[in-house]
């Protein structure tokens, strides 16, 4: 990777999860390890991660949580297609079986997004930096559309795309693993389109579904980042984004977005992820390879001449991926 200067933006997601979730976080920023936050608006601690991403100025963005606790829109006071009988989100796989029978109405999840825009600005101050998706239900067919028309309409430019070249020859990731790390992979490379026509941005390069929990290590961070810019023009400086999901594991029953934390949150791979991120050999490997953090500010104030995010890649998204097995 010597051969061009990488931009890595490093993000955290499910802030506002648990307050040891995001002691972590805060400590993995403050050392440098990362760059950004996704806030779950949702989340049992919340309103403390604002006040954090206050006090230490942590670029903030909002994670969109159609999937797991309660809602913060309209369809907390009655029935509602993302909700199961008991008012709860259907839960990571119960969403995308709903939205593939077409069981969701779509002004709904247009509502919930609106909802939780409006709360991210009650507890920030100020629009987020970005918007993501929890469980990346942002791009899942049709949802696609309405999460980028509304991003448009309230003025975020940024989100992710989920397209992390070569997954299919991670052998180390379980099997049902990897078949949902390629499900999202299609999904978001799908999403390319509507994303596009809505004007919304991401960067070049995007890994962590081959490198979450027990599978980070600074070498396959490293090989997955070199995999992710194999074939993008390296005349200008590159960007790349790294998902993560560090912190302390959370005690039950702190946590969660209504119904307790969930065993991903509660497992001891957040803290080996925090453990990755902050020691030196990660630092150490990206700065040979020619790697610099920064934020999604940095690249927005690119030199002229270095490209917008996702200028270099969208062909590259369009072409057709290696099959997943």
């Amino acid at each position: 990777m010597a051969r061009a200067r990488v931009r890595l933006v490093v993000t955290a997601d499910d802030f506002g999860y648990c307050p040891r979730r995001d002691e972590g976080i805060v400590e993995a920023f403050l050392a440098g390890a990362v760059t950004s936050v996704s806030l779950l608006v949702n989340g049992a601690a919340a309103e403390s991660a604002a006040e954090l991403a206050g006090r230490h100025q942590i670029p903030t963005g909002l994670h969109a949580n159609l999937s797991e606790g309660r809602p913060v829109g309209p369809a907390r006071h009655g029935a509602s297609s993302l909700l199961s009988p008991e008012g709860f989100f259907l839960g990571k796989m119960g969403f995308r079986e709903a939205v593939a029978a077409g069981d969701v109405a779509l002004p709904q999840v247009r509502e919930e997004l609106e909802a939780q825009l409006i709360r991210f600005r009650e507890l920030l101050g100020g629009d987020p930096t970005h918007v993501d998706g929890h469980q990346h239900v942002h791009v899942l067919p049709g949802v696609c559309q309405v999460f980028a028309e509304t991003l448009q309409a309230n003025g975020v430019s940024y989100t992710r795309l989920p397209v992390e070249r070569g997954l299919g020859g991670c052998a180390w990731l379980e099997a049902p693993a990897r078949a949902f790390a390629c499900a999202v992979e299609r999904d978001a490379r799908a999403a390319v389109g509507p994303f596009s026509r809505y004007g919304l941005r991401w960067t070049d390069a995007f890994v962590g579904l081959s490198t979450c929990g027990r599978h980070m290590s600074a070498h396959r961070v490293t090989g997955a980042l070199a995999r992710a810019l194999e074939g993008i023009p390296t005349g200008r400086a590159l960007t790349a984004e790294l998902m993560a999901h560090p912190g302390y594991p959370s005690v039950p029953p702190a946590g969660g977005c209504g119904e307790g934390p969930d065993a991903f949150s509660c497992s001891w791979e957040r803290l080996h992820e925090l453990r990755i991120l902050t020691a030196p050999t990660l630092r150490a490997r990206l700065a040979q390879d020619g790697v610099q953090l920064c934020t999604l500010h940095d690249l927005d104030s690119k030199r002229p001449g270095e490209g917008v995010l996702g200028e270099a890649t969208l062909e590259t998204f369009l072409e057709p991926s290696p099959p997943c097995p």
